[in-house]
């Protein structure tokens, strides 16, 4: 059975991740992209389903880890009875190709070490050919599946009942390294990797960009955490950010909220660039808009809220009964429905992510703009229409406040563009239809009873997407209507002091109801607390939060607090992306950090 949630680590090369579990195991690994067919998916299964284990023989060893400093690379420290060893586990970067490490170097006594390695291809239907390959000493294990490869060096392994094992010794001083490199099939086997070269190149790599970061802050460990989790969502050459790392984490145990997060969400990327550039991270901007620009070619009529790595538009949703699920929890979903629904608020976050890069220097093209002036016609003519929410509801579309206010950012920043950067544009046509939003707003999507705004316009019920209302510059963070609506989201969706992201009890989203804490959402509390004077409130909800933390620093999407469990998939970039925002906003308002530019 998979480890709790908490108990994986994330190692990247920046175009796929697999995760580590303190075991020992890599539980998940898609080769060679995020979004690509599983090789390891006991994450979603068993061992059976495809892993790599590799962990010291004696079943009382104890273990502890941390990542090389600010980098992606996961060191285990593993201690026996017998003896200490250190387990350096790495995705190299830079040389295109698609290599896992697996360094054993001894540090006192003699350890006995296992390997058990169970290639599993396409979601596990597919149990490859293995043949030895003698030429390379010790031999290698070449494994084919259809068009995917992989070769595996390094300690000797031998075939036993459709996986392979292995058993070694090391010594005080001695180093074994392991690797596998997958490849596409019909080319040939590559080349042995110099790991010593690798390895040094990729903790180079991670500690130069890490260096760019520029917050000083109390949570400043914390915020270069999430930064590198970001950085290592994001496709090294297309400029995609993915959600998570991962498909079908439960966000309910016996539910139906299992979803594919191995997409490219025009909201979370947005969110992402805006973080990323608060923090100095500029050159992103036009990494992330040439993504964009070729995502979205063509009529604007068919943009799409989501989209695959390369800008891929057909993510079919598709129920796969390979993988049985996290600890049983099915359905597993491949695909993401969503991706076929209106959410009119994702136009709104993609223009705050170009206006920011503006206002830190960046400067537009022919083409950027272009299709700014393209995405404001759409919106023109649809804003008007329901829509499906932030949450992505599965129910009946419905006018929601968050995603109108999200339009009235769009039409904002694109009066800004013109007014402010010289940018041509109807600008007459779009400050009547910023006006004709907010009075819409004022007028359907505000309970003067409650003082408060509501979900969905002429609802009762509040949301905790209404918290971006200030954030995107729609209100003041201390207006009275703002504070209202913070008095009524702790009223309503305050769970064991935390944040649910609505009344799943209402229907609204046509789910059965129940859910755990949003962390995103949390976060977002911490900001409005920092930005509205309540700092002692922002304190202790933010000390709260970053504790639910692993032992690396990873973050899922939601938390079980009877439980003391993370839930849903990880590591979330939307929880990452908040936590830098939450952190910020505290370094501003104490004096101790840089404005991160107008939302």
């Amino acid at each position: 059975m998979s480890l709790p949630i908490e108990d994986y680590a994330l190692i990247s090369d920046c175009f796929t991740g697999a995760l580590v579990g303190k075991d020992g195991s890599i539980d998940w690994l898609c080769l060679p992209r995020y979004d690509s067919q599983s090789l390891f998916g006991a994450l979603l299964g068993t061992e059976d389903h495809g892993r790599w284990q590799l962990a010291p023989a004696d079943p009382d060893a104890s273990s502890t880890r941390h990542y090389d400093g600010d980098t992606m690379i996961l060191v285990t420290h593993w201690t026996t009875p017998d003896g200490e060893v250190e387990v350096t586990d790495a995705m190299p970067m830079g040389d295109g190709r698609a290599d896992v490490v697996r360094r054993v170097r001894g540090i006192k006594g003699t350890v006995r070490m296992e390997q058990d390695l169970r290639l599993r291809f396409g979601y596990a239907t597919a149990i490859p050919w293995v043949r030895k390959d003698h030429t390379e000493h010790p031999p290698s294990l070449i494994a084919v599946a259809g068009p995917d490869a992989v070769v595996v060096r390094g300690a000797a392994l031998h075939p036993t009942d459709h996986s392979h094992a292995g058993v070694f010794d090391i010594e005080a001083g001695e180093t074994v390294d392991l690797s596998l490199t997958w490849f596409r099939s019909h080319r040939k086997t590559p080349k042995p990797l110099d790991i010593d070269v690798a390895l040094e190149k990729t903790r180079a790599w991670w500690i130069q960009w890490a260096k760019q970061d520029i917050h000083t802050g109390h949570y400043r460990q914390e915020v270069v955490r999430s930064l590198l989790i970001l950085r290592a969502l994001t496709h090294f050459q297309t400029g995609g950010i993915v959600a998570a790392a991962t498909t079908s984490l439960p966000e309910q145990f016996g539910g139906e909220r299992n979803w594919d997060y191995r997409y490219v969400w025009l909201r979370d990327a947005s969110l992402t660039i805006s973080v990323l550039l608060a923090h100095g991270y500029n050159d992103y901007v036009d990494h992330w808009r040439g993504w964009l620009l070729r995502a979205v070619a063509g009529d604007p009529a068919d943009v799409q809220i989501m989209y695959g790595l390369s800008g891929e538009r057909d993510l079919a949703e598709r129920l796969i009964t390979s993988l049985p699920g996290y600890q049983g929890a099915s359905p597993v979903r491949i695909g993401n429905e969503a991706s076929n629904q209106f959410q009119a608020d994702v136009i709104g976050e993609v223009m705050l992510a170009l206006d920011h890069g503006r206002l830190n220097g960046v400067e537009e093209t022919r083409f950027s703009w272009a299709l700014q002036r393209a995405l404001m016609g759409y919106l023109e003519e649809h804003w008007r229409e329901p829509d499906h929410g932030i949450w992505e509801i599965r129910g009946e579309p419905k006018f929601f406040t968050h995603s109108r206010v999200l339009v009235w950012a769009a039409f904002d920043r694109a009066v800004r563009a013109v007014e402010e950067h010289g940018l041509e544009g109807p600008v007459d046509q779009w400050r009547k239809l910023r006006d004709e939003v907010a009075a819409d707003v004022e007028a359907n999507g505000f309970d003067h009873e409650r003082n408060t705004y509501v979900q969905a316009f002429h609802s009762t019920e509040v949301d905790a997407s209404l918290l971006q209302l200030a954030q995107v510059g729609y209100c003041d963070w201390d207006d009275p209507r703002m504070l209202g609506t913070v008095r009524a989201i702790e009223e309503d969706l305050l769970r064991d002091g935390l944040l649910v992201r609505y009344r799943t009890e209402t229907g609204v989203d046509g789910l059965p109801p129940g859910e755990h804490p949003f962390l995103a959402c949390s976060f977002w509390l911490v900001e409005q607390y920092a930005r509205s004077g309540r700092e002692d409130d922002a304190r202790e909800l933010m000390d709260r939060l970053v504790g639910f933390a692993n032992d690396v620093g990873m973050l899922s999407e939601e938390y079980d607090v009877k439980a003391h469990t993370h839930v849903g998939n990880t590591p979330q970039a939307l929880t990452h992306l908040t936590l830098v925002r939450a952190a910020d906003a505290m370094a501003e308002v104490a004096g101790r950090g840089p404005a991160s530019g107008r939302d």
